[in-house]
């Protein structure tokens, strides 16, 4: 295994969760609480924006963890198949109807997420 390519991509992951969390979350929600989203829809969106931020801490502890404990690797492929499958959706979505996508840093995060943590486990 290789412990850099590990800790890179948790590294990621976790900045890509304090950025998300703090800073892509106040923008966010001044935007979704200026809407005309009902309030239940502007709860249910302020639970799946964290719940994404929530996905990026748990990838990157995970990574952590098996860059350090090389005998639980398998405990990784989850991981890496969460960010590569979530950096397919950006793209699909992005060449698609929803163009904006492709300018937001989550499909980049969570493709260079995946394949640093494929590499770490190579």
């Amino acid at each position: 295994m290789a412990y850099w390519f590990l800790v890179s991509a948790a590294a990621i992951s976790l900045l890509g969760m304090v950025f998300h969390g703090v800073v892509g979350g106040k923008i966010y929600m001044g935007n979704i609480y200026k809407s005309d989203l009902e309030p239940l829809g502007k709860s249910l969106s302020l639970v799946s924006w964290h719940m994404f931020t929530i996905m990026l801490f748990v990838g990157a502890v995970v990574l952590f963890y098996v860059a350090s404990h090389p005998d639980y690797k398998l405990a990784a492929y989850p991981v890496i198949a969460m960010n590569a499958l979530g950096a397919v959706l950006f793209i699909f979505l992005g060449l698609g109807q929803h163009r904006q996508l492709i300018t937001m840093p989550g499909a980049y995060l969570m493709a260079a997420t995946s394949i640093l943590a494929w590499l770490g486990l190579s």
